[in-house]
């Protein structure tokens, strides 16, 4: 048989199955296929609209982007959520976006990212940031929805069956903290961030606002954070849960850029005998040139990404392999397609994914996350939380978390829906909490510090 005959074969074959010739043994003919597979020529598919939805089923200001399509019923969400500055991100699509995606091809996703991207002139950001994700996960929605494919089918394919987590375990007392603990590890979770609430001071697991006096206004009323205490206090903590809860559960903590460097340095070295699954963001991004000292330092994982949103920000950590996790938010940093690069680059140099995932990212987005974890070969943990029921409702398809793995259902596209008119009945606040909280953390002598 020459060459000519086989290719004229192996189409038929393929033809037979009811996928072009050169997808033919990659997915398996159970796998469902787009309309042009099957020899049928679709229409061109156009951006009729774009809508940006608002709502707080569970509290948090949450941003949604809906695109439609000239298509009837075709249509696809994605996750643009700002909680700090919801309404900027909104503006920005519907003022700026919008009317420049109107007419195009949401197919063409890598183009519709990078026209956006550029449209501006002036780059990254927070705002164009998230803005870009809720059109560019919309549009990775559409592709799987008109292929008639999951988005992680589309990426490459399953690498495991469900994506491991790791929850937050809170308490003001070392006892708090242990039972937090032990509650999720009966649940189910292998993986447990724990963070410790520090006498006198604002920090995880306390709200402590040290100007309680009601006529003193909000936006006056300072918290105080000393880092210190929470240095020397730390350790101990590791020490007792290590020895009540012994060696199998993985534990976490965020440092949450809340120290000085030096500090920082010494508290991974403190911390190395009690074997973290990893220590997240011991340095705040404009101090991310210590890591190459730190690295010298300590054996401690060290996981960063939390507030990057440029890629001069990262690409040299992992590039010189300074860090072991990567904590991207991927709507800081524009969504699926910049998300997938990022896992790629991080594939060649060992260093494991650990997107971002707080109440402060829409189900839409938790379902992104997953399906990029579902297809990412260094994958290395999930950040997870339980959606409330008024989550579920508003956003049908919701991840499952169950026994300590996110599990995603296989429809086509992110396999998650909005029902608007419920989100209606969730409207945001505009009240600026984020602003009053961390904009006014200070020192013990007034001065401000990060958050």
């Amino acid at each position: 048989m020459n060459r000519r005959q086989w290719l004229q074969q192996s189409t038929v074959g393929a033809g037979a199955a009811g996928l072009p010739w050169f997808f033919a043994g990659r997915f398996g003919s159970a796998q469902p296929v787009a309309a042009p597979a099957q020899g049928k020529q679709l229409p061109p598919l156009k951006i009729t609209d774009v809508k940006t939805i608002l709502t707080a089923p569970a509290g948090i200001r949450l941003v949604v982007v809906k695109i439609v399509t000239s298509e009837p019923g075709l249509y696809g969400l994605g996750c643009a959520t700002f909680t700090q500055r919801a309404r900027v991100v909104e503006t920005a699509i519907d003022k700026y976006l919008k009317p420049f995606l109107i007419g195009k091809n949401p197919l063409d996703v890598e183009d519709i990212w990078q026209s956006c991207f550029l449209s501006s002139y002036w780059r990254n950001g927070p705002v164009l940031g998230n803005a870009i994700s809720g059109v560019d996960m919309a549009c990775w929605d559409i592709v799987g929805k008109r292929a008639g494919m999951p988005v992680y089918q589309l990426l490459g394919g399953k690498c495991r069956k469900a994506v491991d987590t790791y929850r937050h375990a809170n308490g003001a007392t070392f006892q708090e903290v242990e039972k937090a603990a032990r509650a999720l590890m009966e649940q189910g979770q292998r993986y447990v961030r724990v963070q410790l609430a520090m006498p006198g001071l604002f920090t995880y697991g306390s709200t402590k606002i040290d100007d309680k006096d009601d006529k003193t206004p909000a936006n006056a009323r300072t918290r105080t954070w000393e880092p210190r205490a929470y240095g020397r206090t730390l350790p101990k903590l590791f020490e007792h849960l290590r020895k009540q809860l012994g060696d199998e559960v993985e534990l976490l903590h965020d440092v949450h850029e809340r120290v000085p460097p030096p500090l920082a340095v010494q508290l991974c070295k403190d911390l190395e005998p009690y074997q973290l699954f990893f220590l997240e963001d011991p340095f705040s991004p404009e101090d991310v040139g210590w890591f190459k000292n730190l690295r010298q330092q300590t054996s401690t994982a060290l996981a960063m990404g939390e507030l990057f949103n440029n890629p001069n920000e990262f690409v040299p950590l992992i590039a010189e392999r300074l860090i072991d996790f990567i904590r991207i938010h991927i709507s800081q940093i524009g969504g699926l397609t910049p998300a997938r690069k990022v896992a790629a680059l991080c594939e060649f140099f060992n260093v494991r994914t650990a997107w971002h995932g707080p109440g402060d990212v829409s189900p839409v987005g938790h379902a992104a996350n997953v399906h990029l974890d579902l297809a990412t070969p260094n994958f290395g943990i999930q950040e997870a939380r339980p959606f409330t029921q008024a989550e579920q409702d508003v956003f049908p398809g919701c991840p499952v978390l169950k026994d300590g793995y996110l599990w995603s259902n296989d429809k086509p596209g992110f396999g998650i829906d909005m029902d608007e008119k419920l989100a209606a009945k969730f409207p945001i606040t505009d009240d600026p909490p984020f602003d009053y909280n961390w904009g006014n953390l200070r020192r013990r002598d007034g001065s401000i510090t990060k958050p």
